[in-house]
């Protein structure tokens, strides 16, 4: 009698394997920092004493979280659909040229309780309308998501240059941004509304914003788990053509999925934009969009995932800039380093992992399981 083959039971695929993936990472990267010529405990301290041990540095972290959350459920939306939204960064980008246009043309008219929900509404269309295209080249014609959306992260940024060099670029200044903003375009900080009810937090860029990702969180945990719509899209992303003798529309399914997708991305520039930059200028993207990628992935494309990994790469951003200010030896390349150990043991790598944990932790389906699975 063939036995039935061992399962990984599900608390250890959420929790476990990313954190062997992690810690593998971890400790490559303290073969790397041992190489050149540092402690990597010592070096680890000053990482966590930066990101979490003062009030400062964990407004920072979560300011750095906030961006990674958007981003990653932009991608891990995509991912239940079985599409790989690669475009997050020029979508964002572009999601910014919503929030700043709406400020530019506003801001000395519209009181800040109508003007800031404009400015993140735009942020999320306009990331939104970025997708479209891609997702309608996917719908209809069957282009690769992957490469439509890597070539609309270059017209994106083409775009900002020009708009930024020239129609945008105030009268003259030299500095290729738009204007400040006037103050009622600016989203309140965490400073601000804590100091409101009493509660003294150190300055830093947190604000509103990362309150509004905990909300699309929770609001992508519902459409994809307790919707209609995201029942639609798992069994899309889990078998196409199953789906289409269901009746469900693959046109519908994709470009709804990566419209959804573009606008999360989008509300990453709200963050940026009017809740710490004040102004649009080139480059403020940073790569959020493609570190969404890595989010996604590690966080098993889960809301709750999502969040806590986002925390830890909110940790090496802002830990990693510490490190970088205490060790001299020890440069912002080689914080990229360490993220990108991180990514490719939590995403490249992350399989590895299954056999031996499989063989340690690992369980028989029980016969109503199996044929369960099998009617």
């Amino acid at each position: 009698m063939n036995l039935p083959p061992r399962e990984l039971p599900h608390w250890a695929d959420v929790a476990l394997v990313p954190v062997a993936s992690v810690a593998t990472a971890f400790i490559a990267a303290g073969l790397v920092v041992l190489a050149i010529g540092e402690n990597p405990f010592e070096c680890l301290k000053i990482l966590l004493q930066g990101a979490l041990g003062s009030g400062e540095g964990i407004g920072f972290t979560l300011y750095y979280a906030t961006n990674f959350i958007f981003t990653g459920l932009a991608v891990a939306v995509a991912f239940h659909a079985g599409l790989f939204n690669i475009g997050g960064e020029g979508q964002a980008y572009v999601a910014g040229l919503g929030a700043a246009l709406v400020a530019l043309w506003f801001d000395s008219t519209l009181p800040a309780i109508i003007l800031l929900p404009l400015g993140v509404i735009a942020s999320a269309l306009f990331g939104a309308a970025w997708a479209l295209i891609p997702a309608w080249l996917q719908a209809k014609r069957d282009s690769h998501i992957v490469i439509t959306t890597i070539m609309f992260n270059f017209l994106a940024a083409t775009l900002m240059v020009y708009l930024l060099v020239g129609p945008l670029k105030p009268m003259g200044s030299m500095a290729p941004d738009t204007r400040s903003f006037a103050a009622s375009a600016a989203l309140p900080t965490m400073q601000g509304m804590l100091g409101a009810i009493g509660l003294k937090i150190p300055a830093s860029p947190l604000n509103i914003s990362f309150l509004l990702a905990l909300v699309m969180a929770a609001l992508v945990w519902l459409l994809i788990w307790r919707s209609r719509l995201g029942y639609e899209i798992r069994a899309f992303g889990f078998n196409p053509e199953a789906t289409r003798y269901a009746g469900i529309s693959a046109t519908r399914i994709t470009i709804v999925t990566l419209l959804i997708s573009g606008g999360l991305a989008g509300l990453m520039s709200a963050n940026e934009i009017l809740g710490v930059q004040h102004r649009l200028s080139l480059g403020f993207v940073s790569g959020y969009g493609f570190v969404g990628i890595a989010v996604a992935l590690m966080g098993r494309s889960h809301p709750v995932g999502v969040v806590l990994a986002s925390i830890l790469f909110g940790v090496l951003y802002q830990g990693g800039a510490e490190l970088a200010f205490d060790k001299p030896a020890i440069t912002r390349d080689m914080i990229v380093v360490i993220q990108g150990l991180v990514i490719l043991f939590a995403g490249a790598l992350e399989r590895q992992f299954r056999a031996p944990l499989t063989a340690i932790f690992g369980r028989r389906p029980t016969r109503a399981e199996t044929q369960a699975a099998t009617s």
